[in-house]
């Protein structure tokens, strides 16, 4: 008898779920069509132990349906870890809306993904991501209530943005403060990738304290934008990776730190708003462990917007809002100083810690 070992490209033949590297004992998938509109989704939930999955919809124009898959698959585990590490009562759970934003996404576009949500009957709950915008999310409401991160003046939290850049900034400060013995920005130098709105109020945050802010994006309007308004300025150079700073902050998509890019690194410190920002948790935690670069866990320093919906299932203000985000700069020395003590990644660190919970509460379950 003979043992077949399978390639990448076969799983996905013979398992298009299973058989996806990113699976990871993933609890539902919902593949969502809807002609009509032009609707092609899927929503991830990927674990309820701690409570109703909670994340937001990104719409983006994946080049294969296989890289959506991907995508949602990797967003919706970040999430179960974003919301333990946190201390929310919220799983993980993330959907993706295939197609550009700018040509296809209309109101009825999102009042039909709103129903497919809702067949949920609450197990994910959506809100605001790549390629969505606060009103976006008051549509989805018309049909589900099922949805946070609605409109202020329609009994909402707002636009997460500010909240999810507040800290972004407050992990950064305390990774500084690791790396440097202080936490002063201010002479800094911090290159920014991609300034979107989490990116750009991450710039004004910075500029405001004093730091050297260096931002690149592929939207040259928008770098121009965001360059005038703060005094940021635009990087023109060949190879960002190469670059000579103190902090790398990226803010776009995720999988920058990867095979290609992590050897050019010259920084002492990485810290931003994008998910899953090693390519390959394991390989690239590692090595960034060895050159001795101080990695702040994305799904924890990001986690400011959803600790801002969060506020609209559980009722709780705006101070408690920017208490628990501002709480992120504890948590991330704990963090920092826990990866040390046991000589392993911050990243393996961090979700050590988000695994601990989880299983705890798995435990109170079977009493």
């Amino acid at each position: 008898m003979t043992t077949e070992v399978l390639t990448a490209n076969q799983l996905k033949k013979e398992a298009p779920v299973f058989g996806q590297l990113s699976f990871n004992d993933h609890e539902q998938i919902v593949f969502c069509q809807d002609k009509d509109t032009g609707l092609k989704a899927i929503i991830g939930v990927h674990n309820t132990v701690l409570g109703p999955a909670l994340g937001g919809t990104r719409m983006y124009d994946y080049q294969t349906e296989w890289d959506a898959l991907n995508d949602v698959l990797r967003l919706s585990r970040g999430m179960t870890y974003k919301s333990a590490i946190t201390g929310l009562n919220l799983g993980g759970g993330k959907a993706v809306i295939i197609g550009d934003p700018k040509l296809i996404k209309t109101p009825e576009l999102m009042r039909r993904f709103g129903k497919f949500v809702d067949t949920l009957g609450g197990k994910y709950y959506t809100a605001e991501d790549i390629g969505m915008e606060t009103s976006d999310m008051d549509t989805v409401r018309e049909v589900t209530p099922y949805v946070t991160g609605i409109s202020e003046s329609k009994g909402g939290a707002g636009n997460p943005s500010p909240v999810t850049a507040y800290g972004v900034y407050m992990g950064m400060k305390a990774a500084t403060k690791y790396a440097y013995g202080n936490d002063a920005l201010s002479g800094k130098r911090i290159l920014v990738q991609g300034i979107g709105h989490v990116g750009e109020e991450l710039v004004r945050l910075a500029k405001e304290e004093g730091a050297n802010v260096i931002i690149t994006d592929i939207n040259e309007e928008r770098l121009q934008e965001v360059s005038k308004k703060y005094g940021a300025d635009i990087y023109r150079g060949s190879d960002l990776y190469a670059e000579t700073a103190d902090i790398y902050a990226p803010c776009a998509l995720g999988a920058t730190i990867n095979d290609d890019t992590i050897n050019k690194l010259n920084v002492k410190v990485i810290a931003g708003a994008a998910n899953n920002q090693l390519a390959v948790e394991g390989v690239h935690g590692a090595l960034l462990q060895e050159k001795g670069i101080v990695y702040a866990p994305d799904f924890l320093i990001n986690a400011g917007g959803i600790i801002n919906v969060y506020a609209e299932i559980e009722g709780y203000g705006r101070d408690q809002i920017m208490a628990k985000t501002e709480n992120i700069y504890n948590t991330t020395l704990e963090i920092l100083s826990k990866a040390q003590e046991a000589n392993i990644t911050t990243n393996a660190a961090a979700m050590r810690i988000a695994e601990e919970r989880i299983e705890n509460r798995k435990k109170e379950n079977l009493r």
